[in-house]
């Protein structure tokens, strides 16, 4: 009787591939940013020095590009709770979260609302999104909770509609600056109150 013949692993991308990919992501996110979603494609694979067919294997199509480079940011937010976790005290881990939170919201100011005209309506990409944020910044809030840095009512979603509300109704092009400064007041405000030393040396009346 023949036996079955086991299915080979699928074969990871190579090296150059990856990078290539890496690059056309790098390459893209500042196209956008500089120049909005309908920025030239071509002058991106020339700017990640690969030629066009090299763009389009990756990311067929504008649309698949612009999700790429969200879904790339997002994932940078994940990745840096750990990183900044295990590198720095809490609160200060916290408080370069949030800068690189800035970025995010930068970024998504050019690409969102491309991403929901490409597939007309709200992107189930971005909702996703929502999701790991919130968990991402809950998690950083409660080991500065654990550790009596930040105080214990401090709700992790208030800062991050803080820092929203100040680049979605700023029409001002430094809104990043504002945003910036708003962590650093937003960090003070998160600290956990010291309690009140009372002294117990004359705290009575003479006998």
């Amino acid at each position: 009787m023949p036996t079955k013949r086991s299915q080979p692993a699928p074969r990871k991308p190579r090296t150059d591939a990856q990078r290539n990919r890496q690059r056309i992501l790098e390459v893209a996110k500042d196209a956008f940013t500089r120049f909005g979603a309908d920025a030239s494609l071509d002058d991106i694979a020339k700017q990640a020095n690969v030629g066009p067919g090299t763009l389009y294997r990756h990311f067929p199509t504008r649309e698949a590009l612009i999700e790429g480079v969200y879904r790339t940011e997002v994932e940078k937010l994940a990745a840096a709770e750990q990183k900044f976790a295990a590198a720095m005290p809490p609160l200060e881990a916290l408080r370069a979260w949030m800068l690189l939170f800035v970025d995010y919201i930068a970024t998504k100011k050019i690409i969102a609302p491309a991403l929901n005209a490409a597939v007309g309506g709200h992107s189930k990409v971005i909702e996703a999104s929502y999701a790991s944020i919130h968990e991402v910044i809950r998690g950083l809030v409660r080991r500065g909770i654990k550790s009596g840095d930040i105080r214990r009512d401090l709700d992790p979603v208030d800062l991050l509609k803080a820092l929203v509300g100040v680049a979605y109704m700023s029409s001002s092009p430094d809104w990043q600056q504002s945003a910036r400064r708003l962590v650093d007041i937003l960090i003070t405000g998160s600290r956990a109150m010291a309690k009140p030393v009372i002294s117990l040396t004359n705290s009575g009346p003479h006998s």
